[in-house]
């Protein structure tokens, strides 16, 4: 997904808005669990600065090597798992997932070794769920120190982790991959299979966001995931399936100048296809023209183009005002002139903001083409 400098920002947020993250000499602590923000910033707030020249930068096309790209790379600043899907239960019931996993470094500087709690590496997650028929959405988000097994990332086998929060792959390296998170209130056990090939976004995987030099990351997917496995919301639990979209990318970046946020849409089209666009908005109200899409083609082999800015053009139908007081569009036209499709995309309900250290909106959405159900996916929205 486009969130090419998250984990900068949440660098920031805990800094100056929570102050809860702990850093080199603290005491230890496992994690932080928070179901609502009160001290939540927006991107434009966090998400600035020049990072430490140490760390590495997306500066060009690399080989990217598997099964090691799906573990941690610790030389850049940070870097995210992220996956979002939408299930059914067996009695119609229809619920929309968020998981995203964050490393960020403190440090470009080796951690010393004298104790098991030393680590220049921090960790958050964020989890959300979307009850659509309960109207009603949940939000959490854990911190950690990457030392002493309390989070991390590793491959022989693949696991990425905080605390009891987990993503990990059931045979080596390999799919199929379980998700394990939840809280009392709450709960996911999900098994997940690989549909397609992996397709690599921007440049074979070098996405930049903006004309700076090594303002980039690199960015893979995993754009059609067979999901199943069984929720939990309070006491009731059901056998769930449905389908997911998982997003890899690693960066030392932020946003470039004038860049307040962006738009991010992952739609999974009843005819096979997966389609990835967004738009990186500016304070003068226009939308940057490195922004970029992806068309995945129905099939196994994920044959995929990479769409320019003037590929595809995305229109807001409705807004929503949210209590943070942000004014969030929750329901827009895409159009694709060159394929002569036009997709409408609509949240399943308005309030899924995330209002947390950080405060963003990622949801559920439906989408339709000529009036009749076509899809469905997933939208961030930040900066609003």
């Amino acid at each position: 997904m486009m969130r090419f400098s998250w984990v900068w920002m949440l660098i920031c947020a805990a800094a100056v808005g929570l102050g809860v993250f702990l850093l080199s000499g603290c005491q230890p602590q496992s994690d932080m669990e928070l179901g609502g923000g009160g001290g939540s910033v927006d991107v434009a707030q966090a998400l600035g600065g020049d990072p430490d020249p140490r760390y590495a930068r997306a500066l060009e096309v690399r080989e990217f090597v598997f099964p090691e790209d799906h573990g941690p790379h610790p030389e850049f600043l940070n870097e995210w798992w992220y996956v979002t899907g939408n299930l059914d239960g067996p009695e119609g019931q229809r619920f929309g997932f968020q998981i995203t996993f964050f490393r960020f470094a403190l440090s470009p500087d080796e951690a010393p070794e004298e104790s098991n709690w030393a680590t220049h590496q921090g960790w958050m997650a964020h989890l959300g769920l979307t009850d659509v028929n309960a109207d009603q959405h949940y939000a959490y988000e854990r911190f950690s120190r990457g030392a002493a097994g309390l989070a991390g990332a590793q491959i022989d086998p693949f696991r990425v982790w905080l605390d009891d929060w987990q993503l990990i792959s059931l045979a080596d390296n390999d799919f199929p991959w379980a998700l394990q998170a939840g809280t009392e209130e709450m709960a996911l056990q999900l098994r997940f299979m690989s549909l397609k090939d992996k397709v690599f976004q921007g440049e074979q995987g070098l996405s930049r966001k903006s004309e700076m030099p090594g303002n980039a990351s690199y960015y893979f997917s995993m754009t059609r995931l067979a999901t199943e496995g069984s929720l939990r919301i309070g006491d009731e639990s059901w056998t769930v399936s449905g389908l997911s979209w998982m997003d890899r990318e690693w960066s030392t970046s932020v946003l470039g100048e004038g860049q307040i946020g962006w738009d991010w849409f992952s739609l999974q089209l009843a005819d096979g296809t997966d389609v990835m666009a967004y738009e990186l908005r500016r304070e003068d109200g226009t939308v940057d023209p490195i922004s970029k899409g992806l068309w995945v083609e129905a099939g196994r082999d994920a044959h995929h183009t990479v769409l320019s800015f003037d590929e595809y053009e995305i229109t807001v139908l409705e807004t929503w005002q949210s209590p943070s007081g942000a004014l969030y569009p929750v329901a827009w036209r895409i159009v694709f002139p060159e394929r002569e499709r036009e997709l409408e995309v609509r949240a399943v309900r308005p309030n899924q903001e995330m209002n947390l250290s950080v405060r963003y909106w990622e949801g559920a959405v439906d989408v339709f083409e000529q009036g009749q159900a076509a899809g469905r996916g997933f939208v961030e929205l930040t900066g609003y």
